[in-house]
């Protein structure tokens, strides 16, 4: 008899443990799932942000950033919020025309922020001389989740050669 209820009392415990895995692993899924979902919402951003570069469009950069955004281009000073934002890409719009393609090297999310490191390459027409040359950068975004939708948070860029 002793043997029974021993047997049955591991069958159950057994059962319980299964159960408790399948839950965890369908959680993880879930979990897994909705990064994913998040990732290609960041992708898309990022590549918005590429068409609005390459359109020198102003109006559609803008509300790709958060009203704090900060903007950190090389050998030029920060732009800190909406309207020093404007200014900046309105000056480097009228200096220069991009062609640029971005490759995503990293995105990694935690809650309300994410980063991504990006490169990209293309060419750069420059409106005072009319020459064309090779760009080149490596790129940090910072992002920021408000109101189901992420925009960027803080944004620098180098160049690799």
């Amino acid at each position: 008899m002793k043997k029974i209820i021993i047997t049955t009392i591991l069958l159950v415990t057994l059962a319980a443990c299964q159960n408790k895995l399948k839950n965890n692993s369908n959680n993880l899924n879930k979990i897994s799932m909705n990064n994913q979902v998040e990732k290609l919402a960041i992708e898309k951003l990022l590549f918005s942000y590429r068409d609005a570069l390459n359109a020198s469009d102003v109006n559609k950069v803008l509300p790709l950033y958060t009203n704090d955004g900060v903007f950190m281009p090389s050998n030029a000073p920060s732009a800190n919020g909406q309207q020093q934002i404007k200014d900046s890409y309105e000056f480097v719009f009228k200096a220069i025309q991009l062609n640029i393609e971005f490759y995503i090297d990293e995105i990694e999310i935690d809650g309300n922020f994410a980063f991504a490191r990006t490169t990209s390459k293309g060419t750069t027409l420059i409106h005072a001389n009319g020459q064309t040359v090779p760009e080149e950068n490596r790129e940090l975004f910072v992002f920021e989740k408000a109101n189901g939708q992420w925009k960027i948070a803080r944004y620098m860029f180098n160049k690799m050669k």
